[in-house]
């Protein structure tokens, strides 16, 4: 028998496999898949940037774990940050997935290594309820409603600017989410929320609520499509321009919130919300997830902070118990 480039004696691959290049197969992966634009502008730049340079000119059966370990080292010693080598094993996992399970091209998928598909997220830092409302004091009178709805809708950044006036409810206090605004290399792009669990309709506080019906009246058209947030001259946002008008770092900076970016927003309120009693399933609604994964990490963090409240009762409880004790004697 005889045996083909990258083929170990004994082991069988499809004829295919010897033929076909993982950069010609991977280039072609990314265009056939149904993906919003800007996820597959992210897999081209990351397939075009730290996959087909190292390993694009190989067979797909020649690609075994051995050359998977040796890729990832020559990623990170050339300075490629872990997460987005992270990213790029995914991508490479996802794609030769394709190749074992939908066309069988190969045997096994050589992206099977425990951890590569990890890395550490330092925690993201959330602000209290006064320092949501000081931030948005502080911020020009246009975006002030943009920061409380952000921090207490739990709504992304791409969501809230994708909002118009048909799709808010402040009768029934609540919000609609039934678009995002994506920035794409050379434009702005309306499309559909992240996955289906994105479509949903969010209750708002109170507070949210009082914030909409001033900007409204103030900064937002009058017909049902208007934009509910847009630029000083009524312009589609970015968050770029957003930052420099509000002078986002100079700004949470002298509040107490060095390094605090707008999506720390959305971490605010799902952290709140998560405070306030809501389940995972709630959770996931709230946040537009389809999966649990995201929710039960802000159930975990509530539930450690819970335990972090019983061991302070335990404590006053013991000194209590102590000083009693001494005056007994």
């Amino acid at each position: 028998m005889s045996v083909k480039p990258g083929q170990a004696q004994g082991e069988w691959v499809a004829p295919e496999a010897g033929e076909i290049e993982l950069l010609e197969y991977g280039q072609r992966w990314i265009a056939e898949r149904k993906l919003a634009p800007r996820t597959r502008q992210g897999y081209e730049f990351l397939f075009a940037r730290q996959v087909a340079p190292y390993l694009g000119h190989l067979m797909l059966g020649g690609i075994r774990p051995a050359t998977v370990r040796a890729w990832r080292k020559k990623l990170l010693d050339a300075g490629v940050p872990e997460p987005q080598a992270v990213k790029a094993y995914a991508l490479l996992r996802a794609v030769l997935n394709t190749a074992v399970r939908e066309d069988e091209i190969i045997r096994q998928n050589p992206c099977r290594i425990k951890g590569y598909d990890q890395y550490h997220t330092p925690e993201r830092p959330t602000a209290t309820i006064a320092q949501v409302y000081a931030l948005a004091n502080a911020v020009p009178a246009r975006y002030s409603a943009l920061v409380l709805v952000a921090a207490l809708s739990g709504l992304r950044w791409g969501e809230l600017v994708a909002l118009r006036r048909r799709d808010l409810d402040l009768d029934a206090g609540t919000v609609r989410v039934a678009r995002k605004l994506a920035a794409l290399r050379s434009h702005l792009e309306f499309g559909p929320p992240k996955s289906a669990a994105g479509v949903r309709v969010v209750a708002l506080p109170a507070a949210a609520v009082e914030a909409l019906r001033a900007h409204l009246d103030e900064f937002t058209a009058a017909d049902a499509d208007a934009l509910v947030f847009t630029g000083d001259k009524g312009a589609l946002l970015r968050s770029g321009n957003f930052g420099r008008a509000v002078k986002w770092t100079r700004t949470v900076a002298a509040l107490g919130l060095a390094g605090f970016h707008f999506h720390d927003l959305r971490h605010t309120g799902n952290t709140l919300a998560a405070a306030s009693g809501a389940s995972t399933r709630e959770l996931m609604h709230r946040m537009g997830h389809a999966s649990m994964r995201a929710a039960l990490i802000y159930q975990h963090a509530t539930n450690e902070r819970d335990r972090e409240i019983a061991s302070a009762m335990d404590r006053r409880i013991a000194k209590q118990a102590r000083r009693k004790g001494g005056q007994s004697r």
